[in-house]
């Protein structure tokens, strides 16, 4: 039986801590399933508790005096499939991915921890959650009847490229949109992908986990959005369609993914992006149109070299999220992260950022010398090999 509203659901919670109880999810849940779940196997529950004989470290460059531990105020009673199953875990075959988090549907799998975690949020947090989402509701609009003809989509492409740099996006590049970054169920069919990246107020990220980094996040979408939703705008105005795909709510497509082929960096160990200007401190945000545009093509900055031999997210991360190695997810061997592990620490905290603020490449001004020293090292070696 669903358990609500909101603000029950914050009393019980806030009782089950003080009482060394727990809140049972199941409670939180309703159990309508979407018709794409029948296809995940239910043999394989989630396992949100975490190793509490694991002592993580922490960076010097962290402010906090020391990071909470995995102990929650939260269970299941009966728990739903384990996340990295929906997620893909193990996939050989290519496929769309599916709705976990973030997703504002609470009639699938993990439903009561993310109605747990959106009941949970102070008022400033709400605050600045509903300022993001007001200006969402420009995603989409009116095209302008007379459509600017493209004959070079090189040039449009560098021209939408200085108006998203003029609007603020700190970076941008452009990729196509494919199947496999589509979200199950998202039916639409937009052609390029403009992807933008703004970085974070970095002295504030450094507190993570707080409420103060978690507000640093809630500005960062903002931020991003707002240039996102202004260059749909502008493409709309030149007759083009063009929507906006901003990660905060619920999202469309994979971003992560989309602005790695756009050439705005490489997926670290810790499943973010690694940017070689911002290093992962970043919000992304996505417009999707069919512009006539050019692709940017991916780089390679040395992530990998660096992310094989660095041990540093692992050993930060206080639920033991992060895997040292790639795990084959849907078709591709990549970086991936413990869904069970990672996301109840997560909504614990209302937030976290632990990771990609102690990655090294997220230190101002490192990003270049550590993409110089891996790219050097390999050319090295290659020509030692020869």
């Amino acid at each position: 039986m669903y358990l609500g509203p909101a603000s029950l659901v914050r009393r019980r919670y806030a009782q089950a801590k003080k009482t060394n109880s727990v809140v049972w999810l199941d409670s939180l849940a309703n159990s309508a399933p979407l018709p794409y779940q029948a296809k995940i196997p239910s043999d394989q529950p989630g396992d949100i508790d975490a190793n509490r004989s694991f002592k993580s470290r922490k960076s010097k460059v962290m402010k906090q005096d020391s990071y909470p531990q995995p102990t929650y105020a939260f269970a299941y009673q009966n728990p739903p499939v384990s996340g990295n199953v929906i997620n893909g875990l193990g996939e050989t075959a290519r496929r769309r991915p599916w709705k976990i988090f973030h997703s504002g549907d609470f009639q699938i799998a993990w439903s009561g921890l993310e109605r747990l975690f959106r009941s949970i949020n102070t008022f400033p947090t709400l605050q600045s959650v509903l300022r993001t989402q007001w200006i969402h509701r420009k995603k989409i609009g009116p095209i302008a009847p007379q459509q600017v003809p493209v004959t070079d989509p090189v040039k449009m492409a560098h021209r939408i490229k200085n108006e998203a740099r003029r609007l603020g996006a700190s970076l941008v590049g452009i990729t196509a949109v494919s199947n496999e970054v589509l979200f199950e169920g998202v039916d639409f069919s937009y052609k390029h992908a403009i992807c933008i990246a703004i970085p974070m107020e970095r002295e504030e990220m450094l507190e993570a986990p707080s409420e103060t980094t978690n507000l640093c996040v809630l500005e960062g979408y903002y931020n991003v959005a707002d240039v996102a939703i202004k260059l749909a705008e502008y493409i709309r105005a030149m007759g083009w369609p063009a929507r906006t795909s901003a990660n905060l709510g619920v999202s469309e497509v994979l971003h992560v993914p989309l602005a790695i082929r756009a050439g705005l960096g490489q997926l670290g160990k810790h499943g973010s992006i690694i940017t070689r200007e911002f290093g992962s401190n970043v919000r992304l945000a996505v417009v999707l149109t069919d512009l006539p545009l050019t692709h940017d093509e991916p780089v390679d900055i040395g992530v990998d070299d660096f992310c094989k031999s660095c041990q540093i997210c692992v050993t930060n991360c206080p639920p033991q999220a992060i895997f040292d190695t790639k795990q084959m997810v849907r078709g591709d061997e990549k970086w991936f992260v413990n869904f069970d592990k990672c996301v109840p620490y997560f909504v614990a905290n209302e937030g976290c950022a632990i990771c990609i603020e102690v990655c090294p490449w997220s230190e101002p001004g490192q990003g270049v010398v550590i993409s110089q020293k891996m790219l050097q090292q390999r050319a090295r070696l290659q020509e030692q090999n020869r």
